[in-house]
């Protein structure tokens, strides 16, 4: 099923973001988590993308899981990094045959070690040229792309960066997911300069229930998101106190995701970290429920 098709069945959407483990050992502890949040019935599951690419075969496998045992639309990311054109088809073609039909193109982040991302020769420079490639060549596939309410590290001006997801949308992405932030007021700014450059599609937000101060302090000093100053001041009343933390960051995703949901915002994307504990109460009070005759497709065929 493709991001217009899910779309067009209506209702706010729910989204969930994982990430492969460092290693195989680790997958089956992952996969429990997905069919977890599973029985929210989200409309989309996404799996990152390793930069190093040790990780990468593994994106396939847990996006191939999604597809075979949820009902939810399986979302592979998929960057430019260390891959030439050839490289990204044959990528597509395994994700379709694993029954993957959508990605999140994104340019990529460096590999450890590198200071700045360096175009392969015979790849793509940014996500706006992998998605004109995926739109071209792979019409099969739904394209998203990521949107930055605080604007990219790495773009000139948040004008430019606005600009640039035009470019993007105009390449033919169908859906944007925003990177995470923590004041709803960046997401509404950031929908009125959307619309303002003539972007329609719709912008999901990316919300990450707050476990841990120096995690959501890394993150953030990574993806040039802010933490607002009385929610830091909340925070390190509490940084001792990791059980406060996880509380508090779980009350605080509930309040911003409500004011979202108020303000009109398509739905949530949430960024699971691969834990159920943060996300989970957030989403019952969001969302309701979980429901109780979901079943995985693998046990339902059995």
């Amino acid at each position: 099923m493709s991001y217009r098709r899910r779309l067009a069945e209506g209702g706010k959407i729910l989204s969930f973001e994982f990430f492969p483990p460092k290693s195989e050992e680790h997958l089956s502890l992952t996969q429990s988590r997905i069919l977890e949040l599973a029985r929210f019935n989200p409309q989309f599951m996404t799996v990152t993308y390793g930069a190093g690419g040790g990780t990468r075969h593994l994106t396939r496998v847990l996006a191939e899981y999604i597809a075979q045992n949820t009902s939810s639309v399986a979302v592979s990311h998929l960057t430019c990094v260390g891959h030439t054109a050839d490289d990204i088809d044959q990528i597509l073609a395994d994700l379709y045959e694993s029954g993957v039909h959508n990605v999140l193109a994104l340019r990529g982040d460096p590999p450890k070690g590198q200071d700045k991302f360096e175009q392969h020769p015979d790849g793509f420079a940014c996500a706006r040229d992998l998605v004109r490639h995926i739109s071209s060549r792979h019409p099969q596939f739904g394209v998203a792309v990521a949107g930055y309410p605080e604007k990219h590290l790495e773009a000139v001006s948040s004008q430019a960066d606005i600009d640039y997801l035009k470019e993007k949308v105009d390449a033919g992405a169908e859906l944007i997911f925003t990177q995470l932030f923590f004041d709803e007021n960046r997401y509404f700014e950031f929908l009125e300069k959307a619309a303002a450059v003539g972007i329609n599609v719709p912008i999901v937000p990316g919300i990450m229930p707050i476990g841990n101060v120096a995690q959501v302090q890394r993150f953030t000093s990574m993806c040039g998101a802010s933490i607002p100053a009385g929610l830091m001041t909340e925070l390190e009343k509490r940084q001792d106190d990791n059980e406060a933390v996880i509380g508090f960051g779980i009350e605080y995703a509930i309040q911003l995701c409500q004011k979202l949901l108020d303000g009109g915002a398509p739905g949530i994307h949430l960024y699971t970290l691969n834990k159920s504990r943060q996300v989970v109460p957030v989403v019952e009070e969001l969302f309701g429920p979980a429901s109780p005759d979901f079943a995985c497709k693998s046990v339902a065929r059995a």
